[in-house]
């Protein structure tokens, strides 16, 4: 499925949303929470994708396995979080997915602590 086709699904999950808000309005919320853990779903299965493109990278250039993997951690806090957050934020609580976004970036940062500390040891070699 292209991306075309996954707009195509999320602009109308958003018009029958819409439609169904005058009726019942919590009807038009589960449309589009269903709408986008379809899209989720779909994307999550992009990620084997960019597990073997990282694979390969690896093959080129010598990078330490534990780098890849905390970068593709990265990817995938990333990706939940904007999802959760955007949730959210279409049902109406904005200030719990400004929560989430935090909590996401926190994990972010968390997980880049001992990268970033080997980073340092680096440099602290070379510059002695």
């Amino acid at each position: 499925m292209s991306i075309i086709a996954i707009a195509a699904a999320g602009i109308a999950a958003v018009l029958t949303a819409v439609q169904l808000k005058s009726a019942r309005g919590e009807y038009g919320i589960y449309v589009v929470l269903a709408a986008g853990l379809f899209i989720f779903f779909y994307g999550a299965e992009k990620l084997a994708g960019i597990m073997r493109a990282l694979e390969q990278i690896e093959t080129y250039i010598r990078v330490s396995r534990p780098y890849l993997e905390a970068l593709l951690k990265m990817i995938g806090i990333t990706y939940v979080t904007e999802f959760a957050s955007g949730m959210c934020r279409d049902a109406g609580y904005g200030s719990l997915g400004n929560q989430i976004e935090i909590f996401g970036k926190l994990s972010i940062l968390a997980l880049s602590m001992p990268i970033l500390l080997a980073l340092f040891g680096t440099l602290e070699q070379f510059l002695q």
